[in-house]
């Protein structure tokens, strides 16, 4: 996007610019600049919105008080960390409100003592896991792959989520199927896609790509790949061979 002197302007960053939905301006972490509707940058951006540039950004770490029911999810956890010796901040890497929703980011070194206390423990009692989403944000150095999982609590009617990360070099975490059985298939889907290595998992294979498929397809550095299609008597070329328009 450019003013009206044609100079470069990022509106996540200018307030004043015309801007998508759900800015953060400068609040949060900031992980690259985009430029582009999808970020390519090799000639694969065929959107029209090849001058777009905007802020690529992780919501930061929020302050007490949380608000609602946030604070006695928040303060039952780190009493039961403390109960077991575990030193909250330490396991607790930070806690994040963003939309309305709470994150915590745990060391993944304690995943599985934490998912096992917001499970067991009464006052927290986070019964059902309904799956790890794998994401892979390739410019989040010494982090770049995260694993997300979103737990619910049947007996509060609660829901949260819990998030640890893992660097390319050394992309282990620990399962919890011993926690949540039901997690079973879907590590083993954020393992072919994405890479991740859920230590202990009882079988960890892939479940959609074939056992002999090189690389992990929903990286963000997957090569688009394709193949030509002609339509109409026209030749579309394969995604990663189009021209761009910027």
């Amino acid at each position: 996007m450019s003013d009206a002197n044609g100079n470069e302007v990022n509106p996540e960053k200018d307030l004043s610019a015309s801007n998508l939905p759900g800015q953060r301006g400068d609040k949060g972490e900031e992980i690259r600049v985009q430029r582009g509707m999808f970020g390519a940058n090799n000639g694969g951006d065929t959107s029209g919105y090849g001058g777009l540039v905007r802020s690529i950004r992780l919501p930061g770490a929020a302050t007490r008080p949380y608000g609602g029911w946030f604070d006695e999810v928040a303060d039952e956890l780190e009493g039961a960390l403390e109960e077991q010796g575990l030193v909250p901040e330490n396991v607790i890497d930070k806690t994040v409100v963003d939309r309305d929703e709470i994150t915590f980011h745990v060391e993944r070194e304690y995943l599985l003592p934490v998912a096992r206390t917001l499970r067991d423990d009464p006052a927290l009692r986070f019964e059902l896991c309904t799956g790890v989403s794998g994401v892979h944000l390739p410019h989040d150095k010494g982090r770049e792959l995260h694993a997300v999982y979103h737990l619910r609590s049947i007996t509060h009617n609660r829901l949260i989520r819990l998030e640890v990360s893992a660097p390319d070099a050394d992309p282990h975490v620990p399962s919890l199927v011993t926690v949540y059985p039901t997690n079973d298939w879907h590590e083993r889907e954020a393992y072919d896609f994405f890479g991740l290595i859920f230590d202990g998992h009882p079988a960890l294979t892939r479940i959609m790509m074939p056992d002999d498929w090189q690389g992990f397809p929903q990286r963000k550095d997957y090569p688009l790949g394709g193949i030509p299609v002609e339509y109409k008597g026209a030749q579309i070329p394969a995604p990663d061979q189009r021209r761009s328009y910027s």
